[in-house]
């Protein structure tokens, strides 16, 4: 993930800069802006992009492009749905890219592409699966923790990494032989240390401060239990 700028053709990532542009615009449309009027939400907003900036920032890798690192995405898409995650991760972003940019290592002509493929891509996958959770699946606290937040989370990451894989062969960057035997491996083991992450707070969360996770309702997974 964080691909470099000279890792893909120039038109990859300028073209890739055209969606997202007219995803933020839709985000800042639509998004429950009224929430982040409470200033303590706010805090916590805030608070998550600045814990994740510093979860991405610690990533292990041996090429270009192919480092790991814990996305969060699902966390953050049960906190505070999907347009305030897109913005937030896009920050988040930016803040890893910037400090990348200081430290020689990377510069902005990507960072259409990584927003794309770090912060949409999963973010409205967990969306995808946490509407299929409410829609498809009983109103039962484990199943929201279970379903929704750890096999959620898992399945975000294992996807993101799939897509970087997919991006990576199709650029003709890495062969497919090295990606699969070298690289998706290790992103399925971070799927299952996410998913556990992911599940064990998105619990303390719900337990201890329900308000933060906006996608919980009390009355729909605890009341006549």
């Amino acid at each position: 993930m964080n691909f470099p700028d000279a890792l893909f053709p120039q038109a990859w990532a300028l073209g890739a800069a055209f969606p997202l542009l007219a995803i933020w615009f839709w985000c800042m449309r639509t998004a429950p802006w009224k929430r982040l009027a409470d200033s303590a939400q706010l805090n916590v907003w805030l608070g998550t992009i600045v814990l994740l900036t510093l979860v991405w920032s610690m990533k292990a890798g041996v090429k270009p492009g192919l480092n790991l690192h814990l996305l969060g995405a699902t966390m953050f898409t049960l906190m505070f749905g999907r347009q305030l995650a897109i913005i937030g991760l896009s920050l988040v972003l930016a803040g890893v890219t910037l400090n990348g940019e200081l430290r020689g290592q990377a510069g902005w002509l990507a960072y259409g592409l990584n927003a794309m493929v770090l912060a949409v891509f999963p973010v409205l996958l967990a969306d995808l699966i946490q509407r299929g959770v409410e829609r498809f699946l009983p109103a039962n606290f484990f199943v929201y923790v279970f379903v929704a937040a750890f096999f959620g989370a898992a399945g975000a990451v294992m996807a993101t990494g799939l897509l970087a894989s997919g991006l990576l062969w199709l650029a003709d960057v890495y062969p497919a032989i090295a990606l699969v035997d070298d690289y998706l491996p290790y992103y399925f083991l971070l799927g299952f240390a996410e998913a556990w992450l992911n599940g064990a707070m998105v619990t303390l969360m719900v337990v201890y401060v329900p308000h933060w996770v906006g996608s919980f309702d009390d009355r729909r997974y605890l009341l006549n239990k």
